[in-house]
């Protein structure tokens, strides 16, 4: 039983991996069109990729950390820490699909 769930959590930090990979490449695709075609919408697209991929990746890390056992206030404070990327993120991509 303790072997399948070390390969269970094994995979998971995998899928995780591939995840942020994607975010970064989407990041990166995002940034070298702003380059190439300045504007305001590419810019504020490329900075909303940029804080999603942020938010997968201390998303990540949180997760790990969070598998300690830790007071209940921590885990919603270390929750909350985790969805500010992605609200910014979001926000950003919201403004460079409606300026």
């Amino acid at each position: 039983m303790a072997d399948g769930v070390a390969i269970a959590r094994g995979v998971l930090v995998l899928m995780r991996m591939v995840v942020f990979g994607l975010t970064l490449g989407i990041t990166l695709i995002s940034f070298q069109a702003y380059r190439k075609r300045p504007s305001e919408r590419l810019q504020y697209a490329f900075v909303g990729f940029a804080f999603i991929s942020m938010g997968v990746a201390v998303s990540s890390v949180i997760t790990q950390l969070g598998a300690a056992n830790v007071d209940a206030l921590v885990r919603v404070f270390f929750q909350m820490a985790e969805t500010v990327p992605f609200i910014i993120g979001f926000a950003m991509l919201y403004v460079s699909l409606y300026r």
